[in-house]
This record gives structure tokens, C-alpha cells and sequence, in this order.
């Protein structure tokens, strides 16, 4: 007797309580109730015939089998998804659900200017946006939790196609009164007086890499998470940074003591991209965001 097939909507359960680790949360990225959510594990438990998920008051905890089977239903759903895709793709673009996440060096600066156009172009997209650190964006395309992504290259992304949508040079920042008096690349002292973004920040890089290409010291003293802070960090004369193009047009340093300068032979930028990962059905619905995104910065 041939054994009954789980469903989509039990896997994606599943899919959901592995992401969350919590029945409240995954039932609520779902839209389902807590008790559906528990039911539809529990079925789909019975129809395989072995436990999936350990359930305690306060932890959720898979199985060794209940990892594999998430694995694996990974693959199903976003087989399944592609399908869908393929059929919506050949009959209307940009039509229905695309999930974007961007990094949040470029989110603030760029997302403001970019929705409104992608809503007036394309009014039957349904986009769904998250702010996302590099890492953790390009792991979610390549499982399939997202679509697309805006990153900021050079950066390390697996299997991705891009479209290019702007360059964004990095300018040097510190307080106005600072004697600055920078050569690259950086010696001991300078190096102690550079302020950089936490680890996750790509941005993080790219700095290390303009002012020490040859890779000298990796670490700062001082590091922040935000380039807010960052920037409060530098008016507080702790140092100075590298801050991209786009947060200085912005306003980020309006009202502040911090003053963008010119450093001999620092010629630093980074590449904004929307990326995907290869083999995606929508490639060329993504294609089409790009262009629009790209129209949006320029109109």
C-alpha cells in the first residue's frame, strides 16, 4: 500500500517552527492559530511515523530524524514555490509575492526612494521587505526564504546573479577640529584611531580593505553596530571611519561636528546589487525590479 504523501502546508509548519523554535512565533509567520500549528505538526508526525520535535514548556528541540526531514522539506517547499512561480511568471511580471530583504547600510538610505516607484510601476506586486546582514541574507536565498536581496559587493554570497543598481564611494569622516593627518596605508597609530561596524557588516570590509589593502590589522578598538553610533563615535573625537556615499548625501551628517575629507590615494567604493540566487523561476521578473530600481535612484 503506497504510503500517504505529508502536505505543503505541513511541511511549511515544520519549515516555520525550525526557523522560530518557538509554536506562538511560527504559528504567527504562518497566519495560523497556535493550535493549528501544533495539530499540523503533530499530523504530520503520525504520517511519517517518527518524532519530529521534542516539546517542552519553555524549548523546542528537533530530532535528529525532525533535522533531516527539515532538510529535505527545504527542497520540497521551494520546488513547489518555483512552480508557482513559473506559471505567474508566464502570464503577468511582477505579479503576486516577492520577498526583498536589504542590508542595513543600504536600507535606510535607498528603501525610502526605491518602494514608492516599485509600487507605482509594478501595482499588482505584492513586496514584502526585511532589513538583513549580509550573511544572513544570502543564506536565506539560497534556502529559499527570500527572493532577492540588496547587497553591497565585494562580498561573499554562494551561487548569486546580480544587476548592478549604483555605486556608492566610501568618504573619510571625522570631527572637523581632528588633525587628521592619514597615509595609507595605516600605520599602528592610525589603525587605534579607526572605528569600524561590528562583525556581519560588510561594510566592516570594505573599509579594512580600502585603508590596509595589503590586510594588516583586522580588528578596532572601538567598533559599533549602527553607522549612527559610528558617527557618534567620531563626534566624540574617538577616531574617525569610512562612511558610504549615500548616509553622507542623506543628512547623516547635518546637525553634527563630523566633516567628510579627501584622503591621497584612498579611491574606496562599494558595488549596490540586487541578487538572487542562480536558477531562480522570477529571473527575469528580478531583472525587471532592477531596472526600476535603478530608474528610481535616477529619477
Amino acid at each position: 500500500m503506497t504510503q500517504p504523501l505529508p502536505s505543503l502546508r505541513q511541511l511549511t509548519y515544520l519549515l516555520a517552527l525550525h526557523e522560530h523554535g518557538h509554536f506562538g512565533h511560527a504559528a504567527a509567520a504562518c497566519f495560523v492559530t497556535q493550535s493549528t500549528m501544533s495539530v499540523g505538526i503533530s499530523e504530520l508526525e503520525r504520517l511519517l511515523g517518527v518524532v519530529l520535535v521534542e516539546r517542552s514548556r519553555r524549548v523546542v528541540r528537533f530530532t535528529a530524524v525532525g533535522e533531516e526531514v527539515v532538510a529535505r522539506a527545504r527542497g520540497v517547499v521551494r520546488a513547489a514555490e518555483d512552480l508557482g512561480a513559473v506559471a505567474q511568471e508566464a502570464s503577468d511580471p511582477l505579479t503576486g509575492a516577492l520577498r526583498l530583504a536589504a542590508i542595513p547600510t543600504v536600507a535606510p538610505f535607498l528603501l525610502p526612494r526605491m518602494l514608492p516607484a516599485v509600487a507605482r510601476a509594478w501595482p499588482r506586486l505584492r513586496l514584502t521587505v526585511r532589513e538583513m546582514l549580509t550573511a544572513a541574507a544570502c543564506e536565506a536565498l539560497h534556502r529559499g526564504a527570500l527572493d532577492c536581496a540588496l547587497l553591497a559587493l565585494p562580498a561573499e554570497c554562494g551561487e548569486v546573479e546580480t544587476a548592478a543598481i549604483a555605486v556608492d564611494p566610501l568618504r573619510l569622516a571625522a570631527r572637523g577640529d581632528d588633525p587628521l593627518d592619514l597615509a595609507l596605508p595605516l600605520d599602528e597609530a592610525a589603525q587605534a584611531r579607526l572605528l569600524l561596524l561590528d562583525d556581519g557588516h560588510c561594510l566592516k570590509a570594505h573599509a579594512l580593505a580600502a585603508c590596509d589593502p595589503a590586510g594588516g590589522n583586522r580588528d578596532a578598538p572601538v567598533v559599533a553596530s549602527t553607522l549612527q553610533t559610528l558617527v557618534g563615535l567620531v563626534e566624540a573625537g574617538l577616531g574617525f571611519t569610512l562612511l558610504p556615499e549615500m548616509a553622507v548625501v542623506a543628512g547623516m551628517l547635518d546637525g553634527t561636528g563630523v566633516r567628510c575629507r579627501a584622503v591621497a590615494g584612498l579611491e574606496a567604493e562599494r558595488r549596490i546589487v540586487l541578487a538572487w540566487r542562480r536558477g531562480h523561476p522570477r529571473a527575469a521578473d528580478l531583472r525587471l525590479l532592477a531596472g526600476t530600481l535603478v530608474d528610481s535612484l535616477a529619477g
